[in-house]
């Protein structure tokens, strides 16, 4: 072991210090507690034998002071106190010493303490590579629970449709502190208003799961898909008996089944007028009646719609409720088009490149300059939505390390029936600066192209193509009857 002897006691000093060499010991010898104090911090000792009484400091003054420096609650001190004076002895273990030795010191009870330390320290260092081990097992153990729960929270994300939530530019990080207020307050209505492709849903489900698992159900309507006749029984339910064809037993409406949560009315400004003032009741109230039921039922749901119309329009045709578009308002959240948030456009399309590169097991690390720039350029009329899918074609038609603009032809073909002026190179489609040929314009024959562009873009989805018109997906219908009778 590494000693260090103090003593004032010149003669007494070397006679110990000899003696522990003998038996294999390292001694450092210091004539005062002072000096002490330095040779401490020169070197690492598993023990110090210190005199208690000493001129300049005390033994026990120098046990406390040792065991404010490093390395000093690792180190074992043994005083050395004369005969008769016990309670000094008491005093020093109540310091912190771990044992102490009657001058004249017994040789042989000066080798017993010797060797009880040696063996106090080993194990101490045993312990100590015990407890650094079990430390880096907790880490490593704490690092993959904390890997597991970011993949659990991220596949969690994904089911609830929150996976691609890409907050970037200060208009999104405003709507995303918008919505966790609103989240706080369940009893407020919210109306989420922005073009199509925008995020409306995903804002909706932002409110309702917010940063954790929300238990409670969130169930969605699109209002355009759903018929007028049986509306009302979607909505609400309807009893046994309460018209021909229903169920026998009646049936629970999506009201009862989004009970504790969230109800979702997306394309809000097709709900049937004469529905709109239950709506509002239950809004209001937070009461409904089944189709042909005397009952009624007390609800907690929360209530959020959504639209990519301008409503007030609406409302000023007497199309809409003034009462109930005024109750919807109090919780409004505008989602601006990706066109006024250029700043979103790149991280964006890094992220949704990033995952479908992961999924689709390809090579593309990042996005070229030239390609940057025509992301850019590009007026994106579909939003976010065509964003990703137009990242999504990429990945799947491509395989390189860099996107390059070669590889974005499918966002200048998506619209390329009346091409403005100023667009023509990237082939954008814009509602209000475009040139008209100077004969004649088939108006129906672009319009019919525009949807039949529009369903291959989104591979045949009805729905998305009708968000993506900002049509209803009744009014699409219609068209498709027509273009594809039969299909």
């Amino acid at each position: 072991m590494n000693i260090l002897l103090v003593d004032d006691d010149h003669a007494g000093r070397a006679y110990l210090g000899e003696f522990l060499r003998e038996i294999g010991h390292i001694v450092l010898e210091s004539a005062d507690g002072y000096a002490a104090l330095d040779a401490f911090l020169s070197k690492e000792f598993h023990l110090v034998l210190s005199d208690i009484r000493m001129p300049k400091m005390s033994g026990i003054e120098l046990l406390q002071k040792i065991r404010g420096l490093p390395g000093g609650q690792s180190v074992d001190i043994i005083l050395i106190t004369g005969d008769g004076e016990l309670q000094t002895a008491i005093d020093a273990l109540r310091a912190g010493a771990y044992d102490y030795l009657l001058k004249p010191i017994n040789i042989e009870e000066l080798v017993k303490v010797t060797e009880r330390v040696a063996e106090h320290q080993a194990l101490k260092r045993e312990n100590e590579a015990l407890t650094g081990r079990f430390v880096d097992v907790v880490k490593a153990v704490t690092e993959e629970t904390r890997q597991e729960l970011s993949r659990f929270k991220k596949a969690y994300y994904e089911s609830v449709g929150l996976g691609q939530i890409g907050v970037f530019s200060e208009a999104m990080k405003k709507v995303i502190q918008l919505a966790q207020k609103l989240r706080t307050d369940s009893s407020v209505p919210v109306l989420i208003q922005g073009e199509t492709g925008t995020g409306k849903e995903v804002v909706a489900r932002y409110i309702h799961y917010g940063e954790g698992v929300a238990a409670a159900p969130f169930i969605d309507i699109n209002c355009a898909a759903i018929s007028p006749g049986i509306f009302e029984s979607e909505l609400f339910g309807y009893e046994a008996g309460a018209f021909t064809g229903g169920l026998a037993k009646g049936q629970k409406g999506k009201l009862d089944i989004a009970m504790g949560g969230t109800l979702f009315l997306d394309e809000i400004g097709e709900i049937p007028t004469d529905l709109q003032a239950k709506l509002l009741r239950v809004i209001q109230e937070k009461e409904f009646y089944r189709v042909g039921g005397l009952k009624k039922i007390k609800t907690d749901t929360r209530i959020i719609c959504a639209t990519n119309i301008e409503i007030e329009e609406k409302v000023r045709q007497g199309k809409f409720r003034r009462d109930l578009y005024y109750r919807l308002n109090v919780g409004r959240v505008y989602l601006p088009p990706l066109r006024q948030r250029t700043e979103d456009i790149l991280p964006l399309a890094r992220m949704f490149l990033t995952r479908f590169t992961r999924e689709k097991g390809k090579r593309f690390e990042g996005i070229g300059e030239k390609a940057a720039n025509v992301l850019l350029s590009y007026q994106w009329p579909g939003n976010v939505r065509e964003l990703k899918n137009a990242m999504e074609w990429v990945v799947l038609m491509w395989d390189d390390v860099e996107v390059k603009p070669a590889h974005l032809g499918i966002i200048q073909r998506a619209g390329t029936c009346i091409v403005p002026g100023k667009a023509a190179e990237a082939g954008i489609l814009d509602h209000k600066n475009f040139t008209l040929p100077p004969d004649s314009l088939p108006l129906e024959e672009y319009t019919n192209n525009i949807i039949l562009k529009a369903l291959r873009m989104h591979r045949g989805n009805k729905t998305e193509t009708a968000k993506y018109l900002g049509i209803s997906r009744r009014s699409l219908y219609s068209r498709l009857k027509y273009l594809m009778p039969g299909g």
